[in-house]
């Protein structure tokens, strides 16, 4: 079979990775892809989002199954239209898909079926939310509705950080028209755990745990990211807790959607708080997180195409999925100055001396091929992921190989999988 991957990022390199290890594909494509993809996958000049784009080449190759990976163009419809035009997807469809482009119709399906999750209140005009914030008890989260990759999320501890958040937000529009509307939360405290499910909208089957690292800076400190690095799995994620969060979240949350008239198919993405109170819902992904991915996807045991085909074909009962019960840690090496500005097309180092070790994993996220050979293209530049029989052995495998990485302004992060946050030691 012929698969499209559509993406260009770390997630992308990961997916691109795992299936090309089914014996079922007999050719592999990626739109955009990138500088490492490129590798074990032919790039198609295609931007994610373009959708007539994607689905003209779906049609003239004969792709057997397109993977729409980002939230962008399942935002937009790409699956939908690609089923419209006699096209097999993975990916939920674009009513579906709110479930993530949109914060303020998470939170109101949660309220509605009674899954749990901060109180929190919806503002669409600046003035508004700023006469509110003498109301709220502090600290909060202000975020914007929309999609924001990842980085539409300010905490603020008083009332003056809060308004400087409402005004970079709506009156700023740093982050377009993500900010249009925004939701001021209670802050929830407690350990963060990332839970991503497969579903074809009747059978739900919970990957193995994860936990991102959202802040910029060691002991998450610094401004959010798209994801600084990633363990799996998650010391906080028990038998006791994942069947809580099974029976009180995963499972509601389909069947939310299917009451609603949006079934979901494909990964559905749980971004979890494990409170003193009991597992709340921070966010819902419509996808695999980024750089969630590289940890969990080195794990499955189980051909990636073959569970594909099965969500897409409502037989996801049918399949048996298998886990390697090695620990994953992803140390993200991120360009100077993410998440802010910026430069690109910086040369990197390194790369090959790092591929020939072994149960070490390179997923490239910002890189180009150029003639001078592999530079720099993207804030989050590479994901150096290693597996180890204990945390502690992979994170000495991440980082021990990502030292022989380098290019100019190169920043990443020390603790990924190294330390455990004293405050949700005893949940």
């Amino acid at each position: 079979m012929k698969v499209l991957v559509v993406g260009g990022g770390g997630r992308e390199h990961a997916l691109v990775w795992k299936l090309r290890q089914s014996p079922r594909v007999t050719k592999l494509y990626c739109a955009p892809g990138n500088g490492g993809i490129a590798s074990l996958a032919e790039c198609v000049d295609i931007c994610a989002t373009d959708i007539c784009g994607i689905v003209n080449f779906a049609k003239k190759s004969e792709i057997g199954m397109t993977v729409v990976a980002p939230d962008d163009p399942l935002a937009m419809g790409m699956v939908d239209a690609l089923e419209e035009n006699g096209l097999r997807a993975f990916g939920p469809r674009k009513a579906a898909a709110a479930i993530e482009s949109s914060k303020v119709f998470a939170k109101e399906l949660m309220r509605k079926y009674g899954i749990p999750t901060a109180a929190y209140r919806v503002f669409e005009h600046f003035e508004e939310a700023v006469a509110a914030l003498g109301k709220l008890h502090y600290p909060v989260v202000v975020k914007a509705d929309g999609l924001a990759l990842g980085k539409g999320v300010i905490s603020a501890s008083g009332e003056e950080e809060a308004e400087a958040a409402l005004k970079s937000i709506m009156k700023e529009k740093k982050f377009g028209k993500a900010g249009e509307r925004v939701l001021i939360e209670e802050l929830l405290t407690g350990p963060e755990v990332s839970i991503l499910a497969f579903t074809d909208g009747k059978t739900v089957v919970p990957m193995v745990s994860a936990q991102d690292h959202k802040k910029a800076y060691d002991h998450d400190r610094g401004p959010n990211t798209g994801g600084m690095g990633a363990i799996s799995p998650s010391p906080f994620y028990t038998q006791d807790v994942a069947s809580c969060v099974e029976r009180s979240i995963i499972r509601p949350t389909v069947e939310a959607m299917n009451r609603e008239g949006r079934t979901f198919r494909g990964v559905l993405y749980f971004g979890l708080m494990l409170t003193s109170d009991g597992p709340r819902v921070l966010e819902y992904n419509a996808r695999f997180g980024d750089p969630e991915a590289q940890v969990v996807l080195p794990r499955l045991k189980t051909d990636l195409l073959e569970i594909m085909e099965a969500v897409t074909e409502e037989r996801l009962d049918k399949v048996s999925i298998e886990w390697d019960k090695k620990a994953a840690v992803c140390v993200v090496a991120a360009s100077g100055g993410y998440p802010g500005s910026y430069g690109k097309g910086l040369p990197i180092y390194g790369l090959e001396q790092a591929d020939k070790e072994h149960g070490i994993l390179l997923f490239h996220a910002g890189t180009k091929q150029t003639e001078a050979g592999l530079v720099t293209d993207g804030g989050r530049v590479l994901g150096v992921t290693a597996l180890g029989d204990t945390m502690e052995d992979a994170a000495e495998k991440a980082y021990g190989r990502i030292g022989t990485i380098c290019f100019r302004d190169m920043q990443y992060r020390k603790d990924i999988g190294t330390e455990i946050a004293e405050r949700g030691e005893k949940w």
